[in-house]
């Protein structure tokens, strides 16, 4: 699937009268951006394919639409939203304010959970059962529903606006991968689940908000342009900052999972040993964490056997 907006293709007659060329653009949109050339070229990008040579002429449109995203991204808005896409995986997902940014540590919690799920059957048959709880974007959802062939994602959200996205892009995964398999379900974590799933479903991934009130504070204006709601989260049991929320989906999960299931949850590296101890004394049988690609704790492997 690619949601890439149309690219300004440069005419034999635009080459011809075009004075800038790519090249110029790119330096031209980095002084704009304060000296951040990887962002001014994501942004050429955008507007040119990325297959356009630096010498290649730029015609007046493109220059204009460039220069309007690099205004965008100059007030704080962060690129993502900018462009209104971005990749997660092998998909390239819609959106905008209403969804959080899918990043590169949800990416790995992903392939933590992917893991999990062959190890405990996905891909064998079309029984194993899946939920992404707190789906936002729809992200994780259709990142295990493309990549465990058979398997049935449940996405629930409590954001009737989050939903809507990750409507849009199971919509146009789709459009590529028809044999996908998700529902989407409005409410809390896994309250509006079926209870025909109890004690049925195989895996239960989630990233849940994990940042605290302080820690909101303190986050940059770009990140403070994503949804609070799907940031921020109030202190764990013993008072852990911004582990409410990772608790309450263990706490759910180990009532709807399967005897062999698992939980994979994102967390921050500094709760690691707060939601370890919270997931034991929950009952769940093996409890680790697995590290994201800059070797930081960050997917909760919370499992039962019995």
């Amino acid at each position: 699937m690619s949601r890439r907006t149309t690219a300004f293709v440069t005419t034999s007659r635009a080459t011809t009268t075009s004075v800038m060329t790519r090249t110029a653009l790119v330096a031209e949109l980095t002084g704009l951006l304060s000296g951040a050339r990887h962002e001014a070229r994501f942004i050429a990008d955008e507007v040119l394919g990325a297959s356009r040579s630096d010498g290649c002429g730029v015609p007046p449109n493109a220059v204009a639409a460039a220069r309007s995203l690099a205004s965008r991204r100059r007030s704080g808005e962060p690129l993502q939203y900018v462009f209104g896409h971005w990749p997660f995986r092998n998909l390239d997902l819609v959106v905008d304010r209403r969804v959080l940014i899918p990043r590169p540590e949800t990416e790995q919690v992903v392939e933590v959970a992917l893991s999990r799920a062959r190890r405990l059957g996905a891909g064998r048959d079309d029984a194993f059962t899946a939920v992404d709880a707190g789906t936002g974007s729809g992200a994780i959802a259709l990142a295990l529903a493309t990549e465990l062939p058979g398997c049935q994602v449940f996405a629930t959200d409590a954001s009737a606006d989050a939903l809507a996205v990750a409507a849009v892009n199971l919509e146009g995964v789709r459009a590529d991968h028809p044999q996908v398999r998700v529902e989407l379900t409005e409410g809390s974590w896994l309250e509006p689940l079926p209870t025909t799933l109890r004690s049925r479903i195989q895996l239960v991934v989630s990233n849940p908000p994990y940042v605290s009130e302080a820690e909101w504070e303190e986050l940059s204006t770009e990140v403070r342009n994503e949804p609070r709601e799907a940031l921020v989260a109030g202190p764990g049991g013993d008072g852990t900052p911004g582990l409410a929320d990772v608790e309450t989906v263990l706490a759910q999960a180990i009532e709807w999972l399967a005897r062999p299931g698992c939980a994979v949850v994102e967390l921050a590296p500094h709760q690691v040993g707060a939601a370890v101890t919270a997931a034991r004394v929950l009952g769940y049988d093996e409890v680790r964490v697995e590290p994201d690609l800059a070797g930081q704790p960050r997917a909760l492997v919370a499992g039962v056997a019995r």
